[in-house]
This record gives structure tokens, sequence and C-alpha cells, in this order.
């Protein structure tokens, strides 16, 4: 009876270990699906085009020490952080300062229109260029360049 209680627990213990080694939710990789141009973007003037068609279709991974793809989402080394923002402080607080400058923008109205469902909303701050926000475990979105990009985790 205790050959079988140590071997449950230690069983047990592997588990626990194994679950904890687990990667994070973050890591893996992400394609380009979608590209809208962005809220805060002029709307006298349409955004270059050129750079969401050099997108469309790639493959960005993130690693543990490592994010590889396009530029300019790869990076060396990377120091992630997993933080909870509010609508008005994503996309580097694009809705914020829309906000300031127009009392009637909505910074939670404006995350909803992007697909987030309310808040806090995980955002993984890579220490590199590019902040990623994440409407699910297998949905992102970045802003670049005055377009929302979205990445789904293949």
């Amino acid at each position: 009876m205790k050959f079988a209680a140590t071997v449950c627990l230690l069983v047990s213990v592997g588990a626990a270990g194994a679950a904890a080694a687990a990667d994070p939710f973050y890591i893996g990789s992400w394609t380009f699906t979608a590209a809208v141009v962005a809220p805060w973007a002029d709307p006298q003037r349409k955004p270059d085009d050129t750079e969401r068609a050099r997108l469309m279709g790639k493959t960005v991974v993130l690693k543990a020490n490592e994010i590889s793809g396009p530029r300019p989402f790869a990076c060396a080394k990377p120091q992630y952080k997993v933080t909870d923002y509010g609508p008005d402080m994503i996309f580097q607080g694009a809705f914020d300062e829309m906000r300031r400058a127009d009392k009637k923008a909505d910074p939670k109205a404006l995350a909803a229109s992007l697909g987030f469902a309310g808040a806090p909303i995980r955002t993984l701050e890579t220490g590199c260029e590019i902040d990623v926000h994440f409407v699910d475990d297998t949905t992102a979105e970045v802003g670049l360049n005055n377009y929302v990009y979205t990445l789904k985790k293949r």
C-alpha cells in the first residue's frame, strides 16, 4: 500500500512539474490573417498598402529567447512581460490620445470594434518595437503604421 501511495505521489509531482514547465500561451507560430485601417489613422489619407501586402500570410514565431519573422517583428533578445491593459492603453495609448483630442472617442467602443470583449486586455510587452494585444489565446492584434493586424496562432 505504501508503494502505491508513493507511486501516486511521484506521478502527481511529475505531472505538476510538467505543467509548470509548459510554454507560456504566447509561445508558437502566429500568422498574419487580416489587416484593417487603424481607428487612429487620418481618415483623409489612406495608409500605404505596401507593408500590409508584404505582411499578409507571413508568420511570426515567438520563441523563449527570440522572435523570428518579417521586419519589424524579428527580435534577437525579447524581454517578455505579460501585462493587463485597459482599452485606453492598447496600441501604445492611441485610444487615450484619441479621447483627449475628441471627448466622444470611447476607448472601450474602439477596442470592441477590433474584437476586444471588455477589459482588461492581456498584452505581451516584447521589449522590442512591437506589443501584442490578445483577443484570446489564439488571436492577437498589433498596430503598425496606421493598420491593425490580426494574427492567428497555428
